[in-house]
């Protein structure tokens, strides 16, 4: 049987330190092109690296697209971040809703291969810019069944089929998936590049209205995570770490796993290449659930985040609820999940949202995370997936004092 597990800490390995980071606010970013957030990202990333562009090896670029936006090669546009990155290679990875993370990996594995040093990854999307429709017909183009189709509520509705097949199986957890968006929505107030910044409570999440309509039965528009712009940027490396006042942070495990693409191929409800995913990141890191301070994942739907919670080992399949009603998940709680707001509140550029994922648990385990701050993070968990759990990427972060 194959072997997935990299162990990424071991003598003889050169540890790969996240050393820089830069984030856009989320939104709907009218002011701002796609090539300006990149710009603006990458300069805020080499900055914050203490590095200058002659110190960056490659350039990874995570962007979807699918017609979002006209231009459809992007890759050098980081280039216009400094002159210096003139010639440097650059490559746009996409892997769907995990495009982000496709390209923090990518770059890992260059860093790996001794290829290069020092990696610059830059996640963005510019969603806004395209009428509903396109925006619809762009995230179907994930979905094997649904490819190149019209739909008027999108990924809205695939994964009001998982809903659906969750609740004849486990029973209705609508009053815990309303719970979850207002956890969420109450962590994005201290978010300060959350595109919603809005604390909405549990009861106008939990009840159907004018003001937070069904948007594919059972999912109410807060369960749904909004359409955004916006922009991360990470520099990878193992290099040594310029000295600095934020302790170091560096990638402790990974893993990745795609499941099949036709829906007919998976149980809805399993989210089996998930599971694999993390296995293979608690297993390449050493540590297990219980270990972790905090997680990063991927809730584009509160159906999702409930699903996740069974994936991640927090409880037993079929009883994600558990999570959230016991309070768990909470920003006091014995795990939290998605301090930031997640995709819910933060919201969920495509290209953008896996990097943001790691720059945002980057910013726990250095401790300046702000308001958003867990007390004493020292190890962090992200999940990003593309597709219904088609593919699906882990990483394990943790502080080096």
């Amino acid at each position: 049987m194959r072997d997935w597990t990299l162990p990424l800490v071991e003598p003889g390995r050169p540890e790969i330190t996240l050393a820089g980071w830069g984030h856009s606010r989320f939104g709907k970013l009218t002011d701002q092109s796609l090539e300006q957030l990149i710009i603006s990202v990458t300069r805020q990333a080499l900055e914050s690296a203490q590095i200058t562009a002659q110190d960056v090896d490659e350039i990874v670029l995570g962007h979807y697209n699918a017609g979002l936006v006209p231009l459809a090669f992007p890759s050098s546009l980081v280039l216009q971040a400094d002159d210096d990155l003139r010639f440097v290679p650059a490559t746009r990875v996409e892997n769907a809703c995990a495009t982000g993370s496709a390209a923090v990996h990518q770059a890992v594995r260059s860093l790996l291969a001794g290829t290069a040093r020092t990696v610059l990854v830059v996640g963005v999307e510019k969603m806004t810019d395209a009428p509903a429709h396109g925006v619809g017909r762009a995230l179907l183009g994930a979905d094997y069944d649904l490819a190149g189709q019209e739909s008027g509520v999108g990924f809205a509705g695939l994964f009001a089929e998982i809903a659906k097949a969750y609740f004849e199986r486990y029973g209705d957890v609508s009053d815990a998936m309303a719970k979850i968006a207002a956890k969420n929505h109450r962590n994005g107030m201290d978010n300060p590049y959350a595109h919603l910044r809005r604390d909405l409570g549990y009861e106008f999440c939990a009840t159907v209205s004018a003001d937070n309509p069904l948007v594919a039965a059972p999912l109410r528009r807060t369960d749904c995570s909004p359409v955004s712009d916006g922009a991360a940027a990470l520099v990878l490396t193992t290099a040594t770490a310029v000295d600095a006042a934020r302790p170091r942070v560096r990638l402790r495990g990974i893993g990745q796993a795609n499941d099949f693409l036709p829906t007919s191929r998976r149980d809805p409800v399993a989210f089996a290449g998930a599971r694999a995913a993390w296995s293979r990141a608690l297993s390449s890191a050493g540590v297990g659930v219980d270990d972790l301070d905090l997680v990063e994942l991927h809730d584009c739907f509160t159906i999702a985040e409930l699903l996740l919670y069974e994936v991640i080992g927090l409880t037993e399949q079929g009883k994600g609820a558990q999570a959230i009603e016991e309070g768990w998940v909470y920003r006091d709680g014995k795990l939290p999940v998605n301090p930031s707001g997640g995709l819910k509140a933060k919201g969920h550029p495509i290209g953008a949202t896996g990097v943001s994922q790691h720059v945002l648990a980057a910013m726990q385990l250095s401790g300046t995370a702000g308001d958003m701050q867990i007390p004493g993070a020292g190890l962090a968990g992200v999940f990003n997936m593309g597709g219904v759990g088609v593919a699906n990427y882990a990483s394990v972060l943790e502080r080096v004092d």
